[in-house]
């Protein structure tokens, strides 16, 4: 499968797993093992790291060890009405922190509790399933309508910093999806497909790709975040919201545009600049004020592990050979960094877990050619 660069592909999934060993407690699995203020279990980290790395061949004991420790501290932790927590941190303190303000945390949390059971039996899954229905439940009541679309406020999934979207994101939706497939809730799923697809004045297809957010209609004025969110995108291609057609378009729009240049992939295209009908002051509290940092169309290497995924998905081998060499290239130079600058390369961050958990489940999926799930 692997030519020339095998040995890069290689060294890259042997670091990945020595990063998951380092990012592996007795509380779950930290998101990063470099970030003093990411040592903690942060529910959408862990389990995207430990779903991706379920699927290797090797460390198994390990990484079920440390996805039941996860799934552990993230049930324990639950809020009386059912939400599942965004992180769990400040274990060396005498009480620890519980942070909630999310939405995708308890998405993150349903999924891995699936994923748990497919790889290692029923055990926890049946210990949690209240749990996992008090979450399902918490989940029904962010849905204002009853029409399957989930609402979310500003910042409440995984760019907890910026950018400014809300009501019906992408991101939510194929989260939703794919959770609904595992629930066996095929209406529900068939019902959020055609109001993300079709739904006049609440559809996110843009004809290209699906549109980051949509809230109300005033008329002439629309509430609608018309950028190419790449992680949400990415998702709906992988867990199946997207179909055949739209999954070719999207793949297509982020090729004719670069996003996935230098390195897989920024997070969103293009920038938001001061001055944008985009633009929020508090944007500047962060690196994300800047365009081409952090999540203002940074590379952020794990969203890289999806869009190889994706590739697979639409049977594009080659391509995903090539962009799994440059995510490996990446992660060995940056000793698996957070996000990258695409303009000048400079990494940020290091021994990320979710960028290792992504990188194992990416190349694991192209050695069998099928997406994983």
């Amino acid at each position: 499968m692997i030519n020339k660069k095998e040995s890069s592909v290689e060294l890259a999934y042997k670091k990945a797993l020595d990063v998951i060993d380092k990012c592996s407690t007795k509380h779950g699995l930290y998101a990063s093992a470099g970030k003093k203020a990411y040592r903690g279990v942060w529910s959408r980290d862990s389990n995207i790291t430990l779903i991706g790395a379920s699927f290797s061949s090797k460390n198994q004991e390990k990484i079920k060890e440390v996805f039941k420790r996860s799934l552990m501290t993230l049930a324990e932790n639950q809020s009386k009405l059912g939400q599942i927590p965004n992180a769990v941190y400040g274990f060396n303190r005498k009480k620890i922190k519980v942070d909630f303000q999310s939405i995708d945390s308890s998405l993150w949390f349903i999924l891995g509790e699936y994923y748990y059971k497919r790889k290692y039996g029923n055990e926890l899954f049946n210990k949690h399933k209240k749990n996992i229905k008090k979450a399902l439940v918490w989940l029904s009541y962010q849905d204002m309508e009853e029409d399957t679309l989930l609402e979310q406020l500003p910042t409440t999934d995984w760019q907890d910093a910026f950018p400014h979207k809300y009501g019906h994101t992408i991101n939510t939706q194929a989260l939703y999806y794919q959770v609904l497939s595992f629930a066996d809730e095929k209406r529900k799923q068939k019902q959020l497909k055609f109001n993300v697809d079709d739904k006049k004045d609440k559809k996110l297809w843009s004809g290209d790709f699906y549109y980051s957010y949509r809230w109300k209609n005033h008329n002439k004025y629309k509430e609608i975040g018309e950028w190419f969110d790449s992680l949400g995108n990415l998702l709906a291609i992988v867990f199946g919201l997207a179909d055949e057609k739209k999954s070719q378009k999207i793949i297509s729009y982020i090729e004719s545009h670069n996003v996935n240049k230098p390195y897989p992939i920024r997070a969103i295209y293009p920038t938001i600049k001061k001055g944008s009908k985009y633009w929020e002051d508090y944007y500047l509290d962060c690196r994300a004020g800047i365009p081409h940092e952090y999540l203002n169309g940074g590379i952020w290497p794990y969203i890289g592990g999806f869009y190889v995924l994706a590739l697979i998905k639409v049977k594009k081998f080659k391509e995903a050979e090539e962009e799994l060499m440059k995510l490996a290239e990446a992660n060995i130079k940056g000793n698996y960094p957070e996000w990258i600058n695409p303009l000048n390369k400079k990494m940020y961050g290091k021994y990320q877990a979710w960028s290792a958990g992504m990188y194992i489940w990416a190349y694991e999926s192209l050695k069998k050619r099928k997406v994983l799930i």
